[in-house]
């Protein structure tokens, strides 16, 4: 069991003073109680039901509006979490907003930067320390959360919350990301729910999107950049677009606008809903098998790009997204830019062979061993690569540059 010295991400409550009354530890009895039926109920205790349960209960329910109270002892804590999601143009927005945060910031910071696998944290912490009073680390292995510092996501791991800890893990890519925003912001509405702040800064594309509507879902409070005000602003547009958000304001004043809504009151959490808890657990590598993503969407007739496996379509709102067994999620336009992606492979590799084939048929003919139809194969090669050609040359689709 976690050390309930050290809380994590509440707004709004204090930690129990010193003379508490009868009522103030009937209250916090009631909630360990609570707390020992959620572990139980995800196999956390030994010799309890295992996590693969949970979803086989889920299989049961009337609905997918079914629910989950996920309230604990481990997530109380008299400080919120803000994550904080961004890819192109990003490393500026967020020196410029820990900029605004003062020394006494008293919320945890948990960001998201799309990041080439092979990049380094370096550069940016040494970026974020500087520019900022906080201080910067890179998010470790079941690492401790505490107020006033912020987390970097490690490049080529995602970047989750379980059991008011950091997780930094290789799971399956989000779209086409990883880390990808949405892992984290969906694993910090389940842990802490209403006490979560989401951020949603410059970037190509629509990560985040569903990471937002999962914390709005949970009760927690969505904050976006104004497009207008981004370097890129796909990402906070495409919020806007499907979630309804609390603030959209400059950078300039979101540093401001952090700091009040970390000091402000909240009230009780909700229950988080079986579909969000479940896709949580996926994304940890709890669960991964073809039971979960019935339970999430129906099965379409499309392929992931990431595993050549099928794909369960899901909707939420308006926003439609897709997963497969494996673990893969991708929002439309995610999956349409990485079909994209791998056509103009498949395009660059038969223009190879076509090339290879014509020059092999040319050798031929000029050391004498072709058959006389030879000239006319080299003409049909000649075809189809100048088709191929051609299709390369029109190929002006959006294709975000993400690693």
């Amino acid at each position: 069991m976690n050390d309930l010295r050290h809380p994590v991400a509440v707004v709004g409550m204090q930690p129990e003073p010193k003379g508490a009354t009868f009522d103030q530890h009937h209250d916090t009895d009631h909630h360990r109680a609570r707390a020992r039926r959620r572990r139980v109920m995800y196999g956390i205790i030994p010799g309890s039901t295992p996590a693969l349960a949970i979803h086989r209960n889920f299989m049961t329910a009337p609905s997918t509006k079914k629910t989950v109270n996920t309230a604990s002892a481990t997530n109380r804590s008299d400080f919120p979490i803000i994550v904080i999601g961004t890819s192109a143009g990003g490393q500026s927005a967020l020196s410029v907003l820990v900029a605004q945060l003062p020394a006494d910031f008293p919320a945890a910071i948990l960001i998201v930067q799309h990041m080439a696998a092979t990049s380094s944290n370096e550069a940016m912490l040494r970026l974020l320390a500087d520019k900022g009073n906080l201080p910067c680390k890179q998010a470790a292995q079941h690492g401790v959360i505490k107020s006033g510092y912020i987390y970097l996501a490690q490049p080529d791991h995602h970047l989750m919350i379980s059991q008011g800890k950091t997780l930094a893990t290789k799971g399956a890519r989000e779209n086409r990301a990883r880390p990808a925003i949405d892992p984290l912001f969906r694993s910090a509405a389940v842990e802490f729910g209403n006490r979560v702040i989401g951020v949603i800064l410059t970037g190509y594309l629509d990560d985040g999107t569903s990471g937002m509507e999962v914390i709005r879902r949970c009760g927690g409070i969505c904050v976006v950049q104004d497009p207008a005000d981004a370097a890129y602003p796909d990402m906070p547009q495409n919020v806007l677009n499907h979630v309804k958000v609390d603030h959209c304001v400059p950078l300039a004043e979101m540093g401001s606008l952090l700091t009040r809504l970390a000091l402000s009151e909240r009230g009780a959490r909700i229950a988080v809903p079986a579909d969000v808890a479940i896709e949580a657990k996926i994304a940890q590598r709890v669960l991964s098998d073809l039971e979960s993503v019935d339970f999430l969407g129906t099965q379409v007739p499309f392929n992931c790009p990431g595993c050549g496996g099928v794909l369960w379509q899901m909707k939420v709102g308006e926003h439609l997204r897709f997963r497969c067994h494996t673990g893969h999620a991708y929002t439309v336009a995610t999956l349409l830019a990485e079909q994209t992606a791998k056509m103009e492979e498949t395009l660059w590799v038969a223009l190879r062979m076509f090339e290879e084939n014509k020059n092999l048929l040319v050798k031929m003919g000029t050391e004498g061993t072709a058959s006389p139809s030879y000239a006319e194969r080299v003409e049909q090669s000649d075809i189809h690569i100048r088709r191929i050609k051609a299709m390369l040359h029109s190929n002006t689709a959006n294709t975000d540059p993400l690693p």
